[in-house]
């Protein structure tokens, strides 16, 4: 073993997983983990925490994993994450937590993602990661819009505290992002369906088919159902357009349309009654972990060739390195430096190419990356018939269009009127997650989760 790398992840052979849908990362055997654990110098000033949204400490449980206390250490994660098990395969623990490993100054970091995943499918596997015991009930009643990461995460932290609460689901299965946006192979669904199982034993109650502003409104909930509080996680669910010429032509999809087609309405399998477009030649626009999501999805689903086109270079690139790695080893190809400005029609309502130009990268602009300037003449047509918009999302308007008070920036998130608090400018009424800050990650979103549960704690016990 060398002590200055990670152990590696076992995957799935590349040109045999782009063509299903289990899960790539196959996780650590117990050796392995014991191994990677044992990389860890268990500092006592635990720098690692500092990185990580929801402050699980990470010495104390990789410490019980070196002597292969396995659910030793899913239990001391579990006190500052309820949610493992998703953690381990989609956080971006290089960004965060790994990013501060002291470890990692000379050499590469301790993979703490791996380990905690490895934690949480060990007590999975031998059916000890349910509550112990539910709470008991104070008879506060809180509402929590979205099941999301953020609303998830939000309900738990306050039904282990004796809350009674209560999660509202627009759609029809929980899970919000973690549901209908990544894909099977980076976070198999039976996982999200057992961390949301584990809830209810906490004694919360999810709706799903239930629409705040349209069901019922937010209003209603505390006037006339008792809920003396609100938490909105509602998410970040309206896709972004570049406002190009021809994407109103068939053929063009948000990559929340393509995703929740293809994950939550499991289009991909042949008994699903849901369509999906059988393209052959697919452009996927973006470079975060949705453009990859999308793009290795397209490939799994019939596709003869998928591009993820950035008009930035791949050092730019915002999705995780193993992500891109996935995606390259797969057979997504990348069109870098490379900006759409139109899509061609075939003639005969559809998809018939992706009009390019080519960039450069120019002077910083206003988030200090270097600005893409179009190269005159350059343009050229790459060979499409499917476009997937993967630019980002923002906040469905409905929940503060029917919510008197509630305000939001000229971007539609939700404003705080204190971000220690995650109070909204309503008394009563705490949100947190994409709704407030646009698409980010899940940890962030947990993170604002646990927050905003304290001080709704904090707030009812102080009104009683």
């Amino acid at each position: 073993m060398d002590e200055w790398k990670k152990v590696p992840m076992p995957v799935a052979d590349p040109n045999v997983r782009n063509k299903n849908f289990e899960e790539v990362a196959q996780g650590y055997t117990e050796e392995q983990a014991l191994a990677e654990a044992s990389r860890c110098f268990t500092c006592k000033h635990r720098p690692c925490v500092k990185g990580c949204p929801v402050g699980v400490p990470i010495p104390e449980f990789i410490a019980k994993m070196k002597v292969g206390d396995f659910e030793g250490a899913a239990e001391k994660i579990r006190e500052m994450n309820l949610m493992p098990a998703i953690c381990g395969r989609v956080c971006p623990q290089e960004k965060q937590c790994e990013s501060l490993c002291v470890r990692g100054r000379q050499g590469e970091a301790v993979s703490i993602g791996r380990l905690e995943r490895f934690a949480a499918d060990y007590m999975r596997a031998h059916h000890t990661d349910a509550p112990k015991e539910k709470p008991e009930t104070n008879g506060i009643k809180v509402a929590v819009v979205g099941s999301g990461p953020a609303g998830l995460t939000c309900a738990g932290e306050l039904a282990r505290k004796g809350y009674e609460v209560t999660v509202f689901e627009a759609l029809h299965k929980a899970g919000g992002v973690l549901e209908y946006g990544i894909p099977e192979f980076r976070l198999p669904k039976e996982i999200v369906d057992n961390e949301i199982h584990n809830l209810e034993l906490l004694g919360v109650t999810v709706k799903t088919n239930y629409i705040v502003g349209k069901t019922a409104t937010i209003d209603e909930l505390m006037a006339e159902e008792g809920f003396k509080a609100v938490f909105i996680g509602s998410g970040a669910g309206l896709p972004n357009f570049m406002n190009i010429p021809g994407e109103e032509l068939n053929g063009v999809y948000s990559a929340n349309e393509f995703l929740t087609r293809i994950n939550l309405m499991k289009a991909y399998k042949k008994e699903s009654a849901t369509p999906i477009m059988q393209a052959k030649h697919v452009s996927v626009i973006g470079g975060g972990n949705v453009a990859m999501d999308a793009a290795r999805c397209a490939l799994r689903i019939g596709a003869e060739s998928v591009s993820i086109v950035y008009r930035r270079t791949e050092k730019e690139l915002p999705a995780r390195l193993e992500e891109i790695e996935h995606a390259k080893e797969e057979g997504v190809q990348f069109c870098l430096l490379t900006n759409p400005v139109s899509i061609e029609d075939d003639g005969n309502g559809w998809v018939g190419g992706l009009k390019c130009v080519k960039m450069e990268l120019g002077e910083p602009d206003a988030t200090g990356r270097a600005r893409p300037v179009p190269i005159p003449g350059s343009e050229f047509i790459l060979d499409t018939d499917c476009v997937v918009m993967a630019i980002g999302n923002s906040p469905n308007p409905l929940i503060s269009r029917t919510t008197e008070g509630l305000q939001v920036n000229k971007h539609g998130c939700l404003v705080l009127r204190d971000t220690e608090t995650w109070i909204t400018t309503r008394d009563g009424i705490y949100a947190g997650g994409d709704a407030v800050t646009g698409a980010a990650t899940v940890i962030l979103a947990m993170g604002a989760g646990k927050a905003a549960a304290a001080s709704i704690d904090t707030y009812l016990q102080e009104n009683k």
